[in-house]
């Protein structure tokens, strides 16, 4: 019998996806660009209620979570995600709030880890990549 060929190999991995939770527009060129040059797939939301819709529709394997936003910020993020059982991606939270509370309160969500801003772009990549490693290029 004849069996159908195998699809050809892609030209990369498929790449992490990464969901960018920030209400800085600066901040946000600046992440996305520098994730989408390490080969990451990135989505943005930049308020609570649109970072629960791109969960829910883009499943992101990692959230890079602000904490302080408007409409909905970090905390009731983290609090709906539980309450309404969805799937969690990995999560960092970035932020600015970086006091004994705020980190407590991060390890009672168990985020995966704490960036504290500003940041050097050089150690949150480090960080992500602890969690989420970038996809191979196939040369």
């Amino acid at each position: 019998m004849n069996e159908p060929p195998p699809p050809p190999p892609p030209a990369q991995e498929a790449a992490g996806s990464i969901l960018v939770v920030e209400d800085e527009a600066d901040l946000v060129w600046v992440v996305r660009f520098n994730l989408e040059l390490e080969g990451y797939l990135t989505y943005v939301a930049n308020n609570g209620h649109m970072a629960l819709e791109m969960l829910e529709r883009e499943n992101p394997d990692l959230m890079l979570l602000d904490l302080m936003m408007p409409v909905m910020d970090g905390w009731a993020v983290l609090h709906e995600i539980r309450s309404r059982g969805l799937t969690r991606p990995r999560v960092v939270v970035v932020s600015a709030r970086t006091g004994p509370g705020d980190r407590k309160r991060a390890e009672e969500y168990a985020v995966d880890a704490f960036v504290p801003k500003p940041f050097d772009m050089d150690e949150l990549l480090a960080t992500i990549r602890s969690l989420l490693p970038p996809p191979r290029r196939q040369e």
